[in-house]
């Protein structure tokens, strides 16, 4: 199946990149929400072991629908005023490798401030059933592969969030399966996107 794809490069030297990721990310978001949009992806070309990139770019099957995108009033002023530059709509090459950029929510929990509010959500859950809370569970250090964060703000509570962004390299396409910031996830939305490796 023939797919497309736009990049926007972040041209600033000294750039927050998980913050303009962010921003990208939550227009795409604000507007695959408003037009019920499916299976649009985002990939990171970019992408180091020390570094999200200063390059995204957004894949569908659909180029109407990645135009429509590329029109988003963000966009357009961010590259007026010389931060951006966003590429033409363009056919997928078909010598790409296939990678999968997957949110991770479990690399949240190693974190001290997130296992602080898992405690008292668990304790408030105890107290509830009145039974007594202890926190004698011993939580095993883990391994995580190689992850980066993205700085997003939600638009329903206007909480400041991260996305914590791993990415794993497959065999073959997968169906278009993403959530709704064009992401895969650990079990439900499987979905690939071309890595897009020339950089």
């Amino acid at each position: 199946m023939q797919r497309y794809y736009f990049m926007v490069r972040f041209l600033p030297e000294k750039a927050n990149l998980a913050l303009l990721t962010g921003r990208c990310i939550s227009i795409m978001h604000g507007f695959i929400c408003k037009h019920e949009i499916k299976g649009l992806g985002v990939s990171f070309p970019a992408w180091s072991d020390t570094s999200i990139g200063h390059v995204i770019a957004f894949v569908h099957k659909d180029k109407g629908v990645l135009s429509e995108l590329k029109q988003q009033g963000y966009f357009q002023d961010m590259q007026e005023c010389g931060f951006f530059s966003v590429g033409d709509v363009g056919a997928v090459p078909d010598d790409c490798n296939e990678v999968r950029f997957k949110r991770n929510q479990s690399i949240a929990k190693i974190f001290v401030g997130e296992a602080r509010r898992r405690l008292k959500r668990l304790e408030k859950r105890a107290l509830a059933r009145g039974e007594p809370f202890t926190t004698s569970k011993c939580y095993e250090p883990r391994e995580l592969d190689n992850f980066h964060c993205i700085a997003i703000e939600s638009k329903s509570t206007g909480q400041d969030f991260l996305l914590h962004v791993q990415k794993e390299k497959v065999r073959r396409p997968e169906q278009a399966e993403f959530n709704q910031y064009g992401l895969a996830t650990n079990q439900e939305q499987k979905g690939t996107v071309p890595e897009f490796n020339m950089f």
